[in-house]
């Protein structure tokens, strides 16, 4: 085996995509800064009872596990931060009251990539609101990852929402088992309407015929009305089109949006309120979020919480081109007699590069180049 070969779907970033992508990064936690949220840091790998919540069979199969040689416990590398900043509000911010808002950016590894064209190590980064249950929380947060593309020019953006209330609503008054329950949720999933019907077809009516339904409540706002029509006037079902609806209100002319009622997450945590942003020449959606209400009652306190997250490797198509500063030369024999100035050239925040074999202005990236004067050190053109 080659040692320079990388594991499949793990890939290098070289430095001028790097600092594309860093710039951008910091860009996106300055947005959020201004927005009112706070940056935290969690570490890469943890107890995997932290990161894991019991059921979540999806991430638990994205997640790496290893044995901890100290406590004998098992670890993982996170396939998702979100669970880590659920903790963090839930027990080392747990002194707040109020609305909590963080944000983050860091690196996630996954078992499987999510797709053909996706890294098994995104690089996440997302904000997330805690404390507030109303739907001026998602609204914020939707308006905050439109900007966030926005803000790196993603063209022509789509927000698509469901609600994933409507099942669980649907799935509960029905009476389904949670065995069933998951069967169903599964090829809702696939929209396999073959495999819906032979899975509702014991169910008693209205819930037969509404989880039938699902798959056909796809479009503009006007399938909300629809729905109303279509679905049994369950509280769950009511409150959840009744959110939808404000979403629609809220958005209305400013991005295209359309409304599935049969989208469901493979995340066990989101909880209602579900959205992705979609762009031409995407196969896949460019961020996502959602809420999550009481993800963080496995930590001792359970709240409100909606947020957002993109990988930032998914936009490296489209980031600024942030083109390299092009230096000054200085020759290592002027070095000794030359390393104040240097200091102080770089201190003023130029690039100053040393030149140890004669190389040319191209390969060295110079234009510039720091020769000894009369009176000191002057900065001269390099050819």
């Amino acid at each position: 085996m080659r040692n320079w070969l990388l594991p499949e779907y793990i890939a290098d970033i070289l430095p001028a995509t790097a600092r594309q992508v860093e710039s951008a990064k910091a860009a996106m936690l300055e947005q959020f800064r201004c927005a009112g949220y706070e940056l935290v840091l969690p570490p890469l790998i943890e107890y995997v009872d932290s990161l894991i919540a019991e059921g979540d069979t999806a991430l638990d199969l994205k997640t790496f596990k290893l044995d901890d040689q100290l406590s004998g416990h098992q670890l993982g590398l996170r396939a998702d931060i979100t669970p880590q900043v659920a903790r963090i509000d839930a027990h080392l911010l747990g002194h707040r009251t109020g609305v909590t808002r963080l944000c983050y950016a860091g690196s996630v590894v996954h078992t499987r990539p999510n797709g053909l064209m996706s890294s098994r190590q995104p690089m996440q980064v997302g904000a997330e609101l805690y404390g507030y249950a109303g739907i001026e929380a998602d609204i914020e947060i939707i308006e905050l990852m439109l900007s966030t593309l926005d803000q790196v020019k993603v063209p022509q953006l789509r927000l698509d929402v469901g609600h994933t209330a409507i099942f669980r609503g649907l799935a509960t008054a029905a009476g389904l088992s949670p065995q069933a329950t998951r069967e169903l949720f599964a090829v809702l999933q696939n929209k396999d309407a073959a495999s819906i019907a032979e899975q509702v077809a014991g169910l008693a009516e209205p819930y037969r015929s509404a989880f039938l339904a699902l798959p056909e409540l796809y479009g503009p706002a006007s399938v909300l009305e629809k729905a109303r029509t279509r679905l049994p006037s369950l509280p769950e079902v009511e409150l959840a089109l009744m959110q939808l609806t404000a979403i629609a209100r809220a958005f209305e002319g400013r991005v295209a949006i359309s409304f599935d009622l049969s989208e469901l997450r493979g995340t066990h945590y989101h909880t209602g309120l579900i959205f992705a942003a979609y762009a031409p020449g995407w196969a896949v959606e460019l961020a996502r979020g959602g809420r999550y209400d009481n993800v963080g009652r496995r930590f001792g306190r359970a709240r409100p919480a909606t947020g957002f997250s993109l990988d930032l490797r998914d936009l490296i198509q489209i980031l600024p081109e942030r083109g390299s500063a092009m230096g000054i030369r200085v020759s290592n024999r002027h070095l000794p007699a030359a390393q104040a100035e240097v200091e102080r050239l770089r201190a003023g925040g130029e690039v100053v590069i040393i030149d140890y074999l004669g190389e040319s202005a191209e390969a060295i990236g110079c234009n510039r180049e720091l020769i000894p004067a009369a009176d000191g050190w002057q900065i001269v053109p390099f050819n």
